[in-house]
């Protein structure tokens, strides 16, 4: 008896570990037939699939031809505005025509060819999924038979933060990442991190454009572990706002910092905080019962307004994106306003460039702007204390480096191996100094 009983249990446990998708709850949608009339973000053609739930569904989209994307689509047809995909499965791998969406008996949720090649899954077979929904904050989940998440969507963000949603230090996800352009959807220049000591912009990964000013992170033992974004109760307006809170280590909680994002509209929880294909962070909300004009832009981190970022007195400038003024451009109070060259700056235009120099030293020289940083200047601490000719030997022992900067009054030196948008600052301690080939 006791053997049969153990028998018994062990088939009981193998079969709750192996718990199937309920056959009523398995699909299989298809990427083909007629496409959506509506408009959305990036002026797609899409194809709307049944997942729902309001003001969310799953499409198949694409902004090229047979280039199909699976994302998660925001805002209804009947508010007549723009509707905004604020999650994709398979950015930079597209699907063609006859693709397939599907939820197994298995529980494995997977996205693949026509031929079956399998381009995205959620690697859930066999772990006691029973059944997949897209939650009221946009979240998509699937369950298990106790009701605890096996996935969710959450945990892989592309360019959007949802309410909700929420990056972390440790087991991730650690950033958002930039479109690379309206018609091309692979991964673009523009990174935002958590870090252990802030909240960061990337271009291109290196190059840090700007980071938080979380005083309390400058103790020795105070580090970030994740930042939420949520709807908080004011104390001084009556509609509710929004920010993206920062859970700490080894503080009080009313110590938490936050992002402060704006004040609510309607007091709705349908928002989102999205990177820019252009590396600006910005913060729209949704007004559900709005027709025409359901979405609102709450905030935007680089304005050319005099805004400030979590508090700071200083003002966040449209100068500051890497890509303002193109490719090469001094910029100034958020316009692009002189093109520098050896021979002096003239009028900026889009085909302003630097001409690129060998790597041999004595084929190039450099020439000066006086009062002019570099995007990363602000945001990073360069080497000092040094002198001028150090900052110059750094930069000219080095192939890729473009440019060197340097400030006289701290004996500072930041050396860049892309040049970009510079800023005139009017301080005459700011040097700037342009490699340039020598005709």
């Amino acid at each position: 008896m006791s053997n049969a009983y153990s028998l018994l249990f062990i088939l009981f446990c193998f079969s709750v570990s192996n718990a199937l998708v309920p056959p009523a709850d398995t699909f299989r949608y298809v990427n083909e037939g007629d496409f959506g009339e509506f408009e959305s973000e990036y002026a797609p053609t899409y194809r709307p699939l049944n997942p729902f739930t309001f003001p969310f569904q799953l499409c198949f989209y694409n902004t090229t031809p047979n280039a199909y994307y699976l994302g998660l689509r925001m805002g209804t047809r009947r508010d007549g505005s723009l509707m905004r995909w604020v999650w994709e499965a398979n950015r930079g791998s597209p699907v063609r025509e006859n693709a397939t969406f599907s939820l197994g008996s298995d529980g494995n949720l997977i996205l693949a060819e026509s031929t079956g090649q399998i381009v995205w899954q959620t690697n859930t077979a066999n772990k006691d999924v029973v059944g997949f929904a897209i939650l009221s904050d946009g979240n998509m989940v699937l369950r298990d038979s106790k009701g605890n998440f096996v996935w969710q969507s959450f945990d892989s963000p592309t360019d959007t933060l949802l309410v909700g949603q929420t990056l972390r230090i440790n087991g991730g996800p650690l950033k958002l990442v930039s479109r690379d352009s309206i018609t091309n959807n692979v991964n673009g220049a523009y990174s935002f991190v958590i870090e252990p000591k802030r909240l960061a912009l990337y271009y291109k990964n290196s190059m840090r454009y700007w980071s938080s000013t979380f005083p309390k992170l400058n103790r020795a033992n105070v580090n970030l572990v994740n930042a939420t974004l949520r709807v908080a109760e004011s104390e001084y307006e009556e509609n509710n706002f929004s920010e993206l809170q920062c859970y700490i280590t080894n503080v009080q909680d009313f110590e938490q910092p936050s992002l402060r994002l704006g004040t609510l509209r309607y007091n709705s929880s349908l928002s989102y905080l999205r990177l820019g294909i252009d590396g600006n962070l910005r913060f729209y909300t949704y007004r559900a019962n709005v027709r025409g004009n359901a979405w609102a832009l709450l905030f935007t981190l680089f304005d050319r307004g005099v805004r400030s970022s979590n508090g700071a007195d200083d003002p966040v400038d449209e100068c500051q994106l890497p890509n303002r003024c193109g490719k090469f451009g001094l910029c100034e109070e958020s316009q692009c306003v002189g093109c520098p060259t050896p021979n002096g700056v003239f009028a900026w235009s889009k085909d302003c460039d630097v001409k690129l120099p060998s790597c041999n030293a004595s084929s190039f020289t450099y020439y000066e702007l006086k009062g002019v940083d570099h995007f990363t200047v602000k945001y990073t601490p360069g080497t000092g204390r040094t002198s001028l000719d150090n900052c110059k030997n750094k930069c000219t022992k080095d192939c890729k480096c473009l440019g060197y900067f340097y400030h006289t009054d701290i004996a500072r030196c930041w050396t860049v191996n892309e040049l970009k948008t510079l800023t005139r600052v009017g301080n005459s301690t700011n040097l700037a100094y342009i490699k340039t080939p020598i005709n």
